[in-house]
């Protein structure tokens, strides 16, 4: 059984449909790649599997278990085994990097202090950044913060871990050291990974398996060697940048503005 299923998954915002038949399979232990476009849905997928948006039709299982007839006890328990790192890292101004990745330790765990303190330490070990407990998020870069997201996400050593546009803002540098790092705690964690992006150099680096999301619904999955070397013209499209006009450009093709 996969440890992960959207089924015939259906998510509009008002007018606008995000998925309409949503279908995808993830396994335990894969490390998947969620590629596509802005404003394809991508992140709204990881939202819909943690239970902070609730699916208009269709099922969506955890280990077995139905999402989206959960009650709030039960979605807590699906977040303990889930960890996400936000695009932003979503730290607090106002906590030292200690608390920040204590945040969680303290929501969710009965812990000593001393435990708390050794799993800090641990987790910031994990990311590289041993030693910068007492410094607080105005102090570090981008890259850093990231980090420090990442390092708060893993403090809670989840079965998964989602990674929403986890390379957005980084210059080349800082990008190659993430890319590593989810390559890194997939190996030391032995845990299952799912990667939004729409940055294809990540992609390639960090996935075993990717999946393409197009007007609602998986076009393409497969392998990194597979969208190296598919065919299919959406693929090659995004994968080259092309940007291919569609019915809404033509049809401004020739008009004058007022």
């Amino acid at each position: 059984m996969p440890l992960i299923e959207f089924r015939d998954v259906w998510k509009s915002f008002g007018p606008k449909a995000v998925y309409q038949g949503l279908n995808l399979s993830i396994e335990q232990g894969e490390a998947l790649t969620i590629v596509g476009g802005s404003g394809v849905g991508k992140s709204v997928m990881l939202k819909l599997l943690i239970g902070l948006l609730k699916a208009d039709r269709g099922e969506i299982l955890f280990d077995g278990q139905h999402v989206e007839s959960m009650s709030a006890k039960q979605l807590t328990r699906v977040r303990q085994r889930v960890g996400m790192l936000f695009q932003g890292a979503a730290l607090f101004d106002s906590l030292s990097v200690r608390e920040n990745v204590a945040y969680g330790l303290r929501e969710h765990l009965k812990l000593s202090e001393d435990e708390i303190s050794e799993r800090v330490a641990w987790a910031l070990t994990l990311v590289g950044l041993s030693g910068i407990e007492a410094m607080h998020p105005s102090d570090l870069s981008g890259g850093m913060k990231k980090r420090v997201g990442l390092a708060r996400t893993v403090a809670l050593k989840p079965e998964v871990l989602l990674y929403d546009e986890p390379t957005t803002g980084l210059d080349p540098i800082n990008t190659t050291r993430i890319n590593h790092l989810i390559l890194s705690m997939q190996r030391a964690l032995n845990i299952t990974s799912i990667v939004v992006t729409h940055d294809m150099g990540t992609a390639f680096m960090v996935s075993t398996r990717m999946a393409m999301v197009h007007k609602g619904r998986i076009v393409a999955e497969g392998t990194p060697e597979d969208f190296r070397t598919s065919t299919n013209p959406l693929v090659r499209n995004f994968i080259e940048g092309n940007a291919p006009e569609d019915e809404d450009m033509a049809a401004l093709v020739g008009t004058k503005g007022p």
